[in-house]
């Protein structure tokens, strides 16, 4: 189906469970395939979906779980462990990253995944979540400098770095 991808990796990060964020694109394609007549021609389908999507995750409410990351230990591999240490370090990176983001406010989240991952305007994000684009643009500068601001090591382990 077309955008399923691009919906399932939002609805994913949204929800933080595989089983939820599919139900969720399901459901905003039945809705979409319910309420095909109100879409207006001409305009953008992929922004129209998101929008059904959002509003689900909204009408479902406005719940963010604190899951702790799992990494499987397969996925690292079974190399000699000098041979995989940068593997481990990229992986450890990418955990990061998936703490800091589940770590911001839902609406910060929110315009990163649509702005930076899905690659939508801020005229189109304004559009999709239904505020004004200033709000889109404030949020986005917002959620950047909290995504730094999480990630920045803190100056008393940077000092033992060296």
């Amino acid at each position: 189906m077309p955008h399923s991808r691009s919906l399932l990796r939002v609805a994913h990060r949204l929800s933080s469970n595989a089983a939820e964020a599919e139900d969720l694109v399901q459901e905003t394609f039945l809705l979409a395939w319910r309420n095909f007549r109100q879409f207006r021609h001409g305009s953008n389908v992929r922004a129209w979906l998101f929008r059904i999507l959002f509003n689900l995750f909204y009408t479902y409410g406005r719940r963010q779980r604190t899951a702790p990351v799992t990494v499987s230990i397969s996925t690292i591999g079974t190399d000699a462990w000098p041979a995989s240490v940068g593997m481990v370090a990229a992986f450890v990176d990418a955990a990061d990253m998936v703490q800091a983001l589940s770590a911001l406010h839902i609406e910060h989240k929110t315009v990163l995944l649509l702005g930076i991952v899905e690659g939508f305007t801020c005229r189109e994000m304004a559009e999709i979540l239904g505020v004004p684009m200033g709000t889109v643009m404030s949020r986005l500068s917002r959620a950047r400098s909290a995504l730094r601001a999480q990630l920045a090591p803190s100056s008393a382990y940077a000092g033992k770095r060296s």
